[in-house]
């Protein structure tokens, strides 16, 4: 890419996370001119989320990632001129902590997710509180599945996007109701998933199109591959402790009809959605109960600052660190080395907690054959996918202190609020009952 040629116009703006804004351009990243960065920033600046524009960019770096279109299918060319469809979903951590460290026993009850809900919420980050909660989708029960994304489709906050060969057509917004959102959406897909065109339009055909949607991400969620990027992590800790968030609405409406949450099936070893969860759950003793190690971490690279290369903090991440993060020991020794190890497990397994999974689709012509990509069917089509990951990047080291006072504000409101709001109806519903109780004796 000759520097002289290069044109704002050619790039156009994909999305952002904490730290990177994500730009498309069909060819190759060489380094960039100043004035060029500048100028892309200012053609795109009205394109971001107003929740996003608080964050200033980097201007003055002069160097950008080239990183393949996640939004196209990554495994074959055969599908680079048909249509794509392209599901992104950030799953979150599913599941709850069991640690001894954790001193506020909410935790161990409602998910991070459905906690930080209502601090989002009250903070105007979000108008509404979301149904989503991620034991759910990670429960591997059909039925709570897709009741998850069904979820995220009605309240998609940062959670999920939808692109449509590539050009966002479905995400965050605040501007129209979830029913004029799925109706868009609806005629978008439609052609996806009823290619003979016999469904005719209306509120059928968006129930229609929007239940074979949840179900072909249900089943590519669920499809096993024994290569990923978990890898031996495999061999991590299993799943523990409760598999229902109370705090989730699938749970508690069938609580309120009288029936029992369905069982967890459990996810195949094999699928992305087990691999993630196994990577989650390195985070073996919650920010409560690491925030101390790293204090320890801290205080040894203060004496030591000659250290803090040789602990590998800033990397580099190679196989020396892997063969760390398998030490799945909770005993403390007191060590430094103890302590250094825990974090880092800590560090990747919240990498893991807020990755996203880019799930493409592309429509499979009747002839084709299926013997060299996995195929996902629906009612009336088939689809040949992929599925990536990313936002991968390890979470910073100075960042703890960061999450573990957000973790005290985020369950202190929930305690304050919502789970003393609860308390006050059980502590009155009691006292209706007392009032009328009847008792009798045997004459």
């Amino acid at each position: 890419m000759d520097e002289g040629k290069m044109d704002e116009n050619e790039w156009g703006y994909h999305g952002e996370g904490n730290k990177s804004l994500v730009v498309a351009h069909a060819q190759e990243v060489v380094q960039l001119p100043l004035d060029f960065v500048k100028q892309l920033c200012l053609k795109i600046q009205s394109e971001r989320p107003e929740s996003r524009c608080d964050k200033d960019l980097d201007t003055f770096s002069g160097y950008a990632l080239c990183l393949p279109n996640l939004a196209r299918l990554q495994t074959y060319r055969f599908a680079e001129h048909r249509p794509i469809l392209c599901v992104e979903i950030k799953p979150k951590c599913g599941f709850l902590p069991l640690s001894s460290g954790v001193t506020h026993e909410v935790k161990h009850r409602v998910c991070r997710y459905c906690l930080h809900q209502h601090l989002k919420v009250a903070t105007g980050k979000w108008k509404q509180i979301s149904k989503y909660c991620p034991l759910d989708l990670y429960s591997g029960n059909k039925q709570r599945m897709h009741f998850a994304l069904k979820s995220l489709l009605q309240e998609a906050q940062n959670n999920l996007k939808i692109f449509k060969n590539g050009e966002l057509i479905y995400g965050c917004t605040d501007a129209r109701s979830p029913v004029a959102d799925w109706n868009e959406l609806a005629y978008h897909l439609k052609p996806f998933f009823f290619p003979s065109n016999g469904l005719a339009g209306g509120p059928h055909c968006t129930r229609a199109v929007i239940r074979e949607l949840v179900r072909v991400i249900t089943r590519v969620l669920l499809s096993g591959s024994d290569k990923g990027w978990a890898g031996a992590l495999r061999r991590g800790p299993g799943p523990r402790g409760p598999r229902v968030c109370e705090a989730s609405p699938f749970g508690r409406s069938l609580h309120r009809q009288g029936k029992n949450s369905p069982e967890c099936s459990g996810l195949p070893k094999g699928c992305l959605l087990y691999k993630t969860l196994q990577v989650q759950m390195l985070d073996l003793l919650d920010i409560e109960g690491l925030y101390p190690l790293y204090r320890r971490v801290e205080r040894y690279l203060e004496e030591f600052p000659e250290e803090r290369k040789t602990l590998q903090i800033d990397g580099p991440y190679d196989e020396a660190f892997y063969q760390k993060l398998l030490d799945l020991s909770t005993e403390d020794d007191g060590t430094v080395a103890f302590a250094l190890t825990k974090v880092q497990q800590y560090r990747v397994a919240m990498t893991a907690k807020d990755c996203s999974i880019m799930i493409a689709l592309s429509p499979c012509l009747q002839d084709s054959s299926s013997d060299q990509r996995p195929i996902v069917p629906s009612s009336r089509s088939r689809f040949a996918f992929s599925v990536s990951v990313l936002d991968l990047d390890l979470k910073p080291y100075e960042s703890i202190p960061h999450q573990y006072k957000l973790d005290g504000k985020i369950v202190n409101f929930y305690s304050k609020t919502v789970h003393a709001k609860d308390a006050a109806v059980m502590s009155t519903r009691f006292k209706e009952s007392e009032d009328c109780t009847l008792v009798l004796h045997k004459v």
